[in-house]
């Protein structure tokens, strides 16, 4: 569970892991310049990609801040592209977190699987975000502490996007949080199963974007049942990325 008194900005500090990945050292450095894929693949899907450059590192750290890296989180991503917010949230995730990336577009996800490659904490999925509680599922996860998103949502049709929005807020945690950063803040009014959001409008990235967190609320023992979670999950650490289709 993550409490409403951890939803202040986050500091870089991560606490010792516990579980077998204790050995593993987490890369510290995932600087892979793919931005001329990045710009190749806005080209042939502009609607898709949505933005012609990556975000700015101003953005990602700001994205970053609203999650709390102190204990080990799941945390999934939408839409990862060429992985600059996927990297800085490998950076700061201590050694027993899991982060699955969902990426449509084959080249970023091939891309994706070998910045990646030597990290059994991150699972990259070649696959439809609303394909995510399955893949939960299959892992063996309840639920997710974080899940963010940078696809396009005004483009998609009115009941794909309230169908993705439940499966969201269903896949988190009580006292979990969906964060999406987007050009337009159009996606509020149509995420009315979260129980509150915060919003900002970052400028200090090309173009200006929203940042918005929809919190869902903690209900009583959810932080037992999350403590399950974590003992379970842990078994998988053996797992790294997947290559699914």
């Amino acid at each position: 569970m993550i409490s409403q008194e951890r939803r202040a900005p986050i500091t870089d500090h991560i606490h010792p892991a516990t579980s077998p990945l204790d050995n593993l050292e987490a890369p510290d450095d995932y600087s892979f310049p793919v931005s001329a894929l990045f710009f190749k693949r806005f080209l042939k899907r502009p609607f898709q990609v949505a933005s012609i450059i990556p975000s700015s590192k101003a953005l990602v750290e700001r994205v970053a801040s609203k999650m709390d890296f102190s204990q080990p989180r799941v945390i999934a991503e939408y839409g990862p592209g060429e992985g600059v917010h996927s990297r800085e949230i490998a950076r700061r995730m201590s050694a027993d977190s899991h982060l699955l990336l969902f990426e449509l577009d084959a080249a970023f996800s091939r891309a994706l699987e070998r910045q990646f490659a030597g990290d059994p904490r991150v699972h990259v999925i070649h696959g439809d975000a609303a394909s995510l509680p399955y893949e939960l599922k299959r892992r063996g996860i309840t639920c997710c502490d974080y899940i963010l998103s940078g696809i396009p949502f005004s483009i998609l049709k009115i009941d794909k996007k309230r169908a993705l929005l439940r499966k969201t807020h269903d896949a988190l945690a009580p006292g979990g949080s969906f964060i999406i950063y987007q050009v337009t803040n159009e996606l509020k009014q149509h995420a009315t199963f979260f129980e509150y959001a915060e919003s900002e409008y970052f400028l200090q990235n090309i173009p200006p974007m929203f940042i918005t967190v929809f919190h869902k609320t903690p209900s009583p023992h959810s932080r037992e049942r999350r403590t399950a979670q974590s003992k379970r999950f842990s078994r998988l650490a053996g797992v790294g990325a997947d290559r699914s289709a």
